[in-house]
């Protein structure tokens, strides 16, 4: 009876460890669960931010103004507009027609 008795508080004892064990182990990973949602709900903030920076940034008026302050850009007007010739095509013909030619 006492070999029953001393198994049984073995496996008590055995069964007792693990289960704290268990029990850390889950507290540790509802931890770090609740910091890495704590941390999406940061990145989705940001990036909510850099969409509305992004979208204020993108207005015509503001890339107009910036590429004519920084990059010296101007307006294209028929004054400042060349067109190029390709040499020995003076005048170009429908493309149906000169399959018809053929």
């Amino acid at each position: 009876m006492t070999r029953l008795n001393l198994a049984l508080l073995v496996a008590l004892i055995v069964s007792s460890v693990y289960l704290v064990r268990v029990t850390y182990e889950s507290r540790r990973l509802f931890a770090a669960l609740d910091k890495a949602q704590g941390e999406l709900r940061a990145l989705d903030h940001d990036a909510e931010r850099l969409k509305t920076e992004l979208r204020s940034q993108a207005t015509p008026l503001r890339v107009e103004r910036t590429a004519r302050d920084r990059l010296a850009m101007r307006a294209a007007t028929p004054a400042v507009t060349h067109y190029v010739e390709l040499p020995g095509a003076s005048s170009p013909r429908p493309a149906a027609a000169s399959e018809a030619t053929r």
